[in-house]
This record gives structure tokens, C-alpha cells and sequence, in this order.
């Protein structure tokens, strides 16, 4: 492939470069996101409630075990964009076949453990008796063919990292599209209800990482991959997991503790868990452009700190911040005026519409609030800088997010307060990550 397809963020226009890679980031992910949304859709209304419900309720069982190797992703994205910048050739060969070869070892782990975990924490988020047969099966069916999801990402933020955003796209374009059919295939000809739209996810996430790997083992540039070079480099891990663990654990403690918020959400019946699951599926596309947004600063910053460029970094702070901003509150406004209309897609059921109403309203208007944590969050990550980011969201997410919900429920027994816990923990965490990245000095790191 010719190297204009990757992008060189340490010279040119800031605002520029950032959009050009964020723009084909933002469409994969919206194509990455209608897996589960589609999933969602056609069992709200081919198979029904409870099946919607056991869908949708399950995304934080997954996140909990993916969110750890999505943290081991961007670790490597990190340590590869830096040696890219840097123009290490060697090391760069060194640290993408090192995170390949982690890859397959950590999906082989994830199968078997998500597998086994899946009725236990079921039962601990006090799901409704008429749910958990249906999200176990689908979850079970999801793990067991986790590996495809993981490759698809490992592939993709290796391509990221050296600033080619846009085949990852192509990939998921093409496999969202296969998903879409076999669900259709799946759900309404051969009617296998919510074990069709898993079966029909796991074989698109293959489709995906198959062409990942082909991809990379059949370029020319300094990227490519050989078989025959697969092995672990314990110095290029250590550095890979320097960065990608505290995110791992990160994201993975904070989907943990969402089991709990979902338990809460539970406890007003399968009505409200169902329209959780599709004010969850719904803000993952609202949140879609601050999140690429953010990674696409990531490279930015770990580009120009392999150059040695602070000044270059501050401005790409300035105009990501920015960006995200303006462009979230577009959105978000918009989400809320059109709230029931969004909710209708996945059902008609009343109870459930009234519900995911709810849930948007009184979330969406505070999503702005994201922008301060994750883009901050995003530059340290990109200085190698990880455990301060973990430490502060993981407060914000779980303990500070658990204490008001423990609180507030002793006193007020409504969904409304415990709809807004996310906004609580996102303001906490904005305060926190600013304080903290004022008075990091994170300049001296990149010198």
C-alpha cells in the first residue's frame, strides 16, 4: 500500500490532520457499534422484550473482560505510534508482533473465563427470572468467539498507530453489513431468537480480523507482518503493558462496577433494563465523535512526544478540546429532543419507551462533560503517562459513582437519581484529571 495512507502528525495544519484521521475512526467506530445495535433493533421487534432486554443488559459483562484487552490495544497503539514517530524501525517490528503474539494468548484466556463467569454475574446483577436464560446463551455464544473481536482491534490500532484510520473503516463496513444479513438470516428465517444475532456477530468480527491480518502480512511497509517473526519481546510488553494495564484495568474495574448500576436499573423490572440497554446502545453513538476525537489526539500526542514536541502537543489539546466539545453538544441537543423517536426503533412497548426516555433525558445534556476527562485522559496516555488516568477514573467511576448511588437510594426511591449517577462521575472525574494534568508537568516527560 502507498504511504499516503498513513499520517505524519508531527508536521501540518493541527486541525486538519486530526479530522482527516478522526473522520474514517468515527465512521468504523459507528460501524463497530451497529453490531450491537442492529442485534438490538431486530430483537426488539422480531423476538420481544425480554430478549431485547437480555441483549442490551449484557454489554457490561462484555466490557468488563474487553475493556481489559481494549486497555492492552491502546497500550500497544501507544508504544507503536511512538516508534513510528521516531522512525525506530526495529522496534516498531518488535512491538507489533509482541502485541500479535499477546493477542492470541489473551483470547484463548478470555474464552474460556468468559464463559465460565457468565451466570454468576448475571445473577449478581439481580436480573429478572424471565431474562437470564436468554443472556446467558447469548453471552456464552459472544465469548466463544471473542477471539475474532480481539484481532479486528489488535489489527486496527496497529494501523492507527502509523496513521491509517481508514482501512480499519473499510473493514468494518464491509462486516457490518454481513452482520446486518446474518442477523436478518438468523433472527427471522431460521428463528434462533437471541443465539442467532450472536452467532451472527462472532462470524462478522472474524470476517473483520481476517482482513486485518491479511492486511498486515501482505504490505510492504515497515509495519508488515511475518508468521514467522511471531514472538513476545519482554522489554517491548513491559512498556506495553506499562501503558495499556492501568487503561485495561481501567476500563475493565469501571464496566465491572456497572454491573451494580445495572442492578439498580434491574430492580424496576425488565421494563427499565431493556430501556437502559437502548439508552446504552444509543450513547454509544452520541459518544462516537468525542471518542474519536480523543484517539485520534492520542496518536497525535504520541507521534510528536517520539519527536519531542510539547509545543505541537499543547495545540492539539487546544483544538481537540474544542472540537469535542462543539460537536457533542450538537449532538446531544438533538438527542434529546428526538428521545422517544429513538427509543421506538428498538420497540414499541410502552413501558420500555417511557423508560429509555428517561434515560436519555437525563443523561445526554451532560455528555459535554466527557470531553474535559477523556481528552486530558488521552494526552497523558500518549506521554506514557497511564496510572494517573486509571487512578482518577476508576474513583470517579466506581467508588465516588457507588457512594452516590448508595446514598441516594437510601433516601429517594426513583429512577431519576439513579439514572444520573454517570453524570455525577463524569464531573468528578473532569474536575480531577484537570487538577491533576495542571500540575503533572507533563512537558519534562517529553523532552
Amino acid at each position: 500500500m502507498a504511504k499516503t495512507k498513513n499520517i505524519d502528525m508531527t508536521k501540518g495544519p493541527i486541525l486538519k490532520e486530526l479530522v482527516l484521521f478522526a473522520l474514517p475512526l468515527l465512521l468504523g467506530n459507528a460501524f463497530q457499534q451497529l453490531y450491537n445495535t442492529v442485534d438490538s433493533v431486530i430483537v426488539g421487534q422480531f423476538v420481544g422484550p425480554e430478549s431485547l432486554a437480555a441483549v442490551t443488559s449484557t454489554a457490561v459483562i462484555i466490557n468488563t473482560l474487553v475493556g481489559l484487552f481494549v486497555g492492552f490495544s491502546t497500550g500497544s497503539s501507544v508504544i507503536i505510534s511512538q516508534f513510528f514517530g521516531a522512525k525506530k524501525e526495529d522496534m516498531l517490528q518488535k512491538s507489533i508482533h509482541t502485541a500479535l503474539s499477546a493477542t492470541f494468548i489473551m483470547g484463548i484466556v478470555f474464552m474460556i473465563l468468559g464463559y465460565f463467569i457468565t451466570p454468576p454475574l448475571i445473577t449478581l446483577m439481580k436480573t429478572d427470572v424471565s431474562v437470564i436464560e436468554p443472556a446467558t446463551t447469548y453471552l456464552r455464544i459472544y465469548f466463544l468467539g471473542i477471539m475474532g473481536l480481539m484481532f479486528y482491534n489488535m489489527t486496527s490500532a496497529v494501523l492507527r498507530a502509523v496513521g491509517d484510520s481508514v482501512r480499519p473503516l473499510i473493514f468494518l463496513i464491509v462486516t457490518s453489513l454481513l452482520n446486518i444479513i446474518l442477523d436478518l438470516l438468523f433472527v427471522i428465517k431460521f428463528e434462533m431468537g437471541v443465539a442467532g444475532v450472536a452467532y451472527a456477530t462472532i462470524i462478522s468480527q472474524f470476517v473483520s480480523a481476517l482482513m486485518g491480518i491479511l492486511v498486515l502480512s501482505h504490505t510492504s511497509e515497515n509495519y508488515g507482518i511475518s508468521f514467522a517473526k511471531m514472538h513476545i519481546d519482554k522489554g517491548i510488553l513491559a512498556k506495553i503493558f506499562a501503558v495499556g494495564l492501568p487503561a485495561g484495568l481501567q476500563m475493565a474495574v469501571i464496566s465491572f462496577s456497572n454491573i451494580f448500576v445495572q442492578s439498580y436499573i434491574n430492580s424496576f423490572g425488565a421494563a427499565s433494563t431493556a430501556g437502559w440497554g437502548c439508552y446504552g446502545r444509543i450513547d454509544a453513538f452520541v459518544i462516537l465523535p468525542l471518542q474519536s476525537i480523543s484517539l485520534a489526539n492520542t496518536t497525535f500526542t504520541g507521534q510528536n512526544a517520539g519527536s519531542k514536541n510539547p509545543d505541537r502537543i499543547k495545540k492539539g489539546i487546544r483544538v481537540s478540546l474544542l472540537l469535542a466539545i462543539v460537536v457533542t453538544l450538537i449532538i446531544c441537543t438533538a438527542e434529546y429532543i428526538e428521545a422517544p423517536a429513538i427509543i421506538k426503533l428498538f420497540t414499541k412497548d410502552e413501558a420500555v419507551m417511557k423508560y429509555g426516555t428517561i434515560f436519555i433525558r437525563c443523561n445526554c445534556m451532560f455528555d459535554f462533560l466527557c470531553c474535559f476527562n477523556q481528552i486530558h485522559a488521552g494526552v497523558l496516555r500518549g506521554i506514557g503517562d497511564a496510572t494517573a488516568p486509571m487512578f482518577i477514573m476508576i474513583f470517579s467511576f466506581v467508588l465516588f459513582r457507588q457512594l452516590y448511588l448508595f446514598i441516594i437510594t437510601k433516601f429517594i426511591h426513583s429512577i431519576y437519581p439513579i439514572s444520573l449517577s454517570f453524570p455525577m462521575g463524569w464531573m468528578m472525574c473532569s474536575v480531577l484529571m484537570l487538577i491533576y494534568f495542571k500540575l503533572s508537568h507533563w512537558e519534562k516527560k517529553v523532552l
